[in-house]
């Protein structure tokens, strides 16, 4: 089932965000491909490696912007709650997973994950948010 957004600021939400991660697919793909195939060195190799991250630091923002033009005080509520579900999971996993590195020399996994770890438990944790509601 497709969610339909219901107000205005969920309206702009979504138009902001779907622009932001096509651009970072873009410039994910970007960076990978000139990195492989050009081997660029110097500051053009962290120029290509900041780039795919630009748009997600972005989406952010744009979460920021949509708590704030969002008039429902409870679904504000739910969002802000869910992000900080999302944090504590997130730096929990990522906490957890480097001491399991340093001590217990499991497999590395890049930092770039904890943006994942942070969406992953931020969806979990809303609808139990919701239920404590009903």
């Amino acid at each position: 089932m497709i969610c339909i957004p219901k107000s205005k600021a969920e309206r702009r939400y979504v138009y902001r965000l779907a622009p932001t991660m096509a651009l970072y697919i873009v410039f994910l793909f970007i960076a990978k491909w000139s990195i492989h195939h050009l081997h660029p060195t110097g500051l053009v190799v962290y120029l290509l490696a900041v780039l795919p991250a630009l748009p997600l630091i972005g989406s952010f923002a744009i979460v920021g912007l949509y708590i704030a033009e969002e008039r429902d005080e409870f679904v504000r509520s739910i969002l802000v709650q869910s992000m900080l579900w999302g944090l504590g999971g997130a730096l929990s996993a990522s906490t957890i997973w480097g001491f399991l590195e340093d001590f217990a020399n499991a497999p590395h996994i890049s930092t770039v994950y904890v943006y994942v770890f942070f969406w992953i438990f931020m969806g979990l944790s809303q609808p139990f948010i919701r239920m404590r509601y009903r």
